[in-house]
């Protein structure tokens, strides 16, 4: 079972929480996920099954969506309704402020890490330290907002559309809206919208997927793994070049036309139905040669034959 499962991950459930249901759903142990989701949150988590755990740590897109309800006139000590309240002030301030404000906080902007997170500092997670009691100096952090809208107010409450670059922390964002309009404000609710290039439309809840596999259905739900590179240029290569390929062989990049590419690309084996193989790049030497492969083809005895992987 190889491929990519998007999941609208229930509120309650840590990511590995959901992992850990699949795991139980599909009777398979090979599974990860791009894209960690606090409880408190729904959904997009793309869960990658099989050889297609290969490519969470390579996802070329990791921009994110979010739809975000704040609260304001309160401060929580998590940043959202999980926490305990430790301030309330009143609210004077409307969805007018509000809409002047979020021009300031689009861009590339610097955010704290809040206590309550995995991010570790002297070996040690922040949220460890916060169920301590402790509160330690933060670095800041570059992030990119790269749009923020109101969409919904019925105040204290105010949803927002936001869309920003990986490790970004909407309850920081929230935060920091609160205390520039000058009475605080926290997160009520938050849907993943997008990530990874999938939108929220596409996932399915746990019980569909439990459904689907008790229907014999599943299967036309795992998208192939080259659907999270769908956005890379691609080289064509023909088959013999493509086995030479898939065995480490070092070739030209110039014969193929790649030399000029900067960055990642999809490699495809030549056929009827072009075959995606992996990804790769141009070295400092102009030379072809493979990051990361999904599929591979074996020689037999006059010709090259496929052995497995996802069509494009």
């Amino acid at each position: 079972m190889d491929g990519i499962l998007l999941i609208d991950k229930p509120q309650g459930f840590t990511s590995f929480d959901v992992v850990a249901k699949l795991r139980g759903i599909l009777k398979t142990r090979k599974i990860g996920h791009a894209g960690t989701l606090d409880p408190m949150a729904t959904g997009v988590l793309p869960v990658f099954l099989g050889s297609a755990t290969k490519a969470c740590d390579i996802l070329p897109n990791s921009d994110k969506a979010y739809r975000a309800v704040l609260r304001l006139g309160i401060r929580t000590d998590t940043l959202d309704r999980t926490g305990t309240v430790i301030a309330k002030a009143p609210v004077t301030v409307g969805a007018s402020e509000l809409k002047k404000l979020l021009p300031q906080f689009t861009g590339t902007i610097l955010q704290v890490p809040p206590m309550y997170s995995a991010v570790k500092i002297g070996g040690r997670k922040l949220c460890d330290l916060a169920r301590q009691g402790k509160e330690i100096e933060r670095p800041s952090r570059q992030v990119t907002i790269r749009s923020i809208h109101l969409i919904q107010e019925a105040a204290p409450d105010y949803t927002l559309l936001v869309e920003c670059s990986k490790g970004t922390y909407i309850r920081t964002l929230c935060d920091d809206l609160g205390q520039a309009l000058g009475c605080g404000a926290a997160l009520m609710e938050l849907t993943r919208t997008q990530a990874a290039g999938y939108a929220l439309e596409d996932c399915h809840t746990l019980q569909e997927i439990e459904a689907a596999r008790d229907a014999g259905t599943l299967e036309q739900w795992i998208l192939p793994v080259h659907t999270a590179f769908s956005r890379l240029p691609q080289v064509v290569l023909e088959r013999r070049d493509a086995f030479y390929f898939c065995n480490g062989l070092k070739m030209q990049a110039d014969r193929f036309g790649c030399r000029q590419i900067q960055g990642l690309f999809c490699v495809l084996a030549q056929g009827e139905i072009p075959r995606f193989l992996g990804l790769g790049y141009v070295d400092e030497m102009g030379l072809l040669r493979v990051k990361k492969l999904f599929s591979r083809l074996e020689e037999k005895p006059g010709r090259v034959e496929d052995k497995e992987g996802a069509v494009l």
